[in-house]
């Protein structure tokens, strides 16, 4: 396979599906506590140096070697009393929330965990360790990921349904997705709603996930210093998905951080405000989850840039009439999902047309039959041409009409060197007619451009005859 540009920029597109969310809600709200306490790097956890990420001392970095007593004491805090103040305030409010668990700082937290469990949260994953994963092998992050499942279901009694990672490597979403254990996986943060990503044959249903709701922000520059900031960009994030409609709104809470009095004080004025204005619907991840397999089940599809060279010349080496080779070549492109879509590949097969030779894109042209010429009623056409020309009522011409195309035709050639070509989709019998013999008149050059931009029109139309 020549090379393939795996990121998907292209997404749900211009016009994103609408999620129907329960009682024709605006904006689905996911609210995640992260659950981390206990599961940081530490000496006493086996790791060679103490943590040093989102914590309220500023610019902290790593001690090798040696126990921090402060971090740990900050780490501590959100176990102790931050997770108490959420939890008061969540279930005073009488909202869903998702657990983002640490298996082994939930192994060291069970009157937390029971609390989660009476709170009836969703506990979802968070790998076994809070620790990062981007140096560890393949095999070594494979087995990591199967014990965090293993003592996640010994300590809380079921098997997570959920994953996020966080400090994840290149190699996580794959490795989560294939172990097929999992409703929804969050290690992404590229959209406003959930997804399915094509793992070999399988679907994973992906719901992204959010750094900037986030109270991690309390921690790093630029970022959060009152509740009130955070509050506040909480409240204008969800008036303005409130305004688009259908969207998802993701907010990303940490114990240690968001359970301080001063900071909690915000997200109460958030929720507040959310409630009062209506058109929220507070949801786990995994009810969430639930909801777009229901109403946005995968749909299978051609996906060009997942096809072998064969199978893709023999799809689209007719998008540009009996001219293979331009796929031939566009196969060799940088393809990847953007590719996927007849917008996409239509770009693909157009950038090999128009870097052609002046010679290579004439035969293009010359490929193409006369309108309503002998080809066609000889039934000789290809069967995208007959389709083409049957739209606009070409193959039931009268014997005069018949006349005068056959007059146009062998007028055109004689001037041009190439046949008529007209996107015939986009018009009707007299529009076509108009438009021939006012080109008939065009000089060379200007008709040669004019009729290459209407063959890029005809290879638009075909693929989206048959792709998204």
């Amino acid at each position: 396979m020549p090379n393939r540009y795996p990121r998907d920029m292209t997404g749900h597109g211009p016009t994103p599906p609408d999620p129907h969310w329960p009682g024709g809600a605006r904006v689905a709200i996911s609210l995640v506590l992260n659950y981390e306490e206990g599961g940081e790097n530490c000496l006493l956890h086996g790791d060679a140096a103490s943590e040093a990420f989102l914590s309220d001392i500023a610019g902290a970095q790593p001690w090798p070697g040696q126990r921090h007593w402060n971090m740990e004491s900050l780490y501590d805090y959100g176990a102790r009393a931050g997770f108490w103040r959420l939890h008061r305030l969540f279930t005073g409010m009488d909202l869903p929330v998702t657990i983002f668990g640490v298996a082994t700082a939930l192994a060291r937290s069970p009157v937390q965990v029971a609390a989660m469990k009476g709170a009836r949260w969703e506990i979802a994953s968070h790998g076994l360790k809070w620790i990062d994963h981007r140096d560890m092998d393949e095999a070594t992050e494979r087995a990591t990921i199967a014990e965090a499942i293993r003592l996640h279901a010994e300590v809380t009694g079921a098997a997570p349904r959920g994953w996020y990672t966080g400090r994840c490597s290149l190699n996580t979403v794959r490795l989560t997705t294939e172990t097929r254990a999992f409703d929804w996986i969050s290690d992404t943060y590229d959209d406003d709603l959930p997804y399915w990503r094509i793992e070999g044959d399988h679907d994973q249903l992906v719901i992204p996930y959010t750094l900037e709701a986030n109270d991690m922000r309390f921690a790093t520059a630029p970022g959060y210093v009152t509740g009130e900031d955070f509050g506040r960009y909480l409240i204008d994030t969800f008036d303005e998905l409130h305004a688009e409609g259908g969207r998802m709104f993701s907010i990303g809470l940490h114990c240690r951080l968001i359970g301080r009095p001063g900071k909690i004080a915000g997200l109460r004025r958030f929720l507040d405000h959310a409630r009062a204005k209506g058109g929220a619907w507070f949801a786990t991840r995994g009810q969430i989850a639930a909801h777009w397999r229901a109403h946005h089940p995968p749909a299978p599809r051609e996906r060009p840039s997942r096809m072998d060279r064969a199978t893709f010349v023999a799809h689209y080496g007719g998008t540009f009439e009996h001219s293979p080779w331009i796929a031939e070549r566009a196969f060799d492109l940088e393809l990847g999902p953007a590719h996927d879509s007849a917008t996409g590949l239509h770009s693909a097969l157009a950038r090999i047309f128009r870097s052609a030779s002046p010679e290579d894109r004439l035969a293009v042209l010359r490929a193409h039959p006369d309108l309503a010429g002998k080809l066609a009623q000889a039934r000789r056409l290809t069967e995208a041409s007959s389709h083409e020309q049957a739209s606009a009522g070409l193959d039931a011409l009268t014997d005069a009409e018949r006349a005068i195309f056959t007059d146009l035709n062998t007028a055109y050639i004689e001037k041009h060197g190439f046949p008529f070509i007209i996107a015939v989709r986009d018009h009707d019998k007299a529009g076509i007619l108009a438009a021939f013999r006012a080109r008939l008149h065009n000089d060379h050059d200007t008709e040669f451009a004019t009729a290459c931009a209407q063959v890029e029109r005809i290879a638009e139309l075909r693929l989206k005859a048959i792709l998204p």
